[in-house]
């Protein structure tokens, strides 16, 4: 899961990037509105962290911006501003949640997941035809048997799943899950590609992981 964080103090944002990196997101961080909506405009996020008070473009037009441009990720609005009238008006502008500095990590934590649960399913089970993924236990199952992932394979497999029937480059998926020091391999993602179709698609007659010649990846049951 990829993740966003627009805040113009660097205590902060270290603050949040390293805690969220402990919480296996993976984290870009902008210190500015105009770099912000740069990055949201050629990446693809799964939430943004939003400070109201950034340069350039403040939180709120930033918000306003990235709604206009039909970005439908979640937007957690952060500011230290308390009054109704500023929480009124980041949400009005397309904002999902809002939450006050200072504030505790957990209580950030917490409602971190309940945007990105919320915004993909229902509930803590992702399904595909007899594919099973509980989030919140890490657990994968297909026909009811459980498949063991290593963490990589499974965060792999969990944004393919969040993303079904999308087309997923190899950089969406390279730049979205893994660590720097193993993109230098050019073939990093087919590797894992391959190690999840051993596991959850080569026993079982349908095929849910497909090869987009030339795009890259889908998860589909059609």
């Amino acid at each position: 899961m990829k993740i966003l964080i627009v805040e113009d103090d660097i205590k902060i944002s270290s603050f949040l990037q390293k805690g969220l990196e402990e919480e296996n997101y993976t984290i870009d961080c902008s210190f500015d509105g105009e770099d912000a909506l740069y990055l949201v405009q050629n990446n693809t996020y799964d939430l943004i962290l939003l400070d109201i008070m950034i340069p350039f473009i403040n939180g709120v037009d930033l918000c306003k911006r990235i709604r206009e441009k039909n970005i439908s990720c979640p937007i957690i609005m952060l500011t230290a501003k308390s009054s109704i009238e500023e929480k009124v008006l980041g949400l009005s502008e397309g904002a999902n949640d809002y939450i006050t500095k200072p504030f505790s990590f957990e209580e950030l934590l917490a409602r971190i997941k309940v945007q990105l649960r919320s915004g993909k399913s229902l509930n803590n089970i992702l399904t595909m035809d007899t594919l099973e993924i509980n989030t919140d236990k890490k657990e994968v199952k297909r026909e009811g048997d459980v498949i063991t992932l290593t963490s990589k394979e499974y965060n792999i497999l969990e944004y393919m799943l969040m993303h079904k029937d999308e087309v997923l480059t190899e950089y969406m998926i390279n730049e979205s899950l893994l660590n720097m020091d193993e993109s230098t391999a050019s073939n990093i993602v087919n590797v894992y590609i391959y190690r999840l179709r051993n596991k959850i698609d080569k026993k079982y007659s349908k095929k849910l992981i497909h090869t987009i010649r030339g795009m890259g990846y889908k998860m589909s049951d059609k």
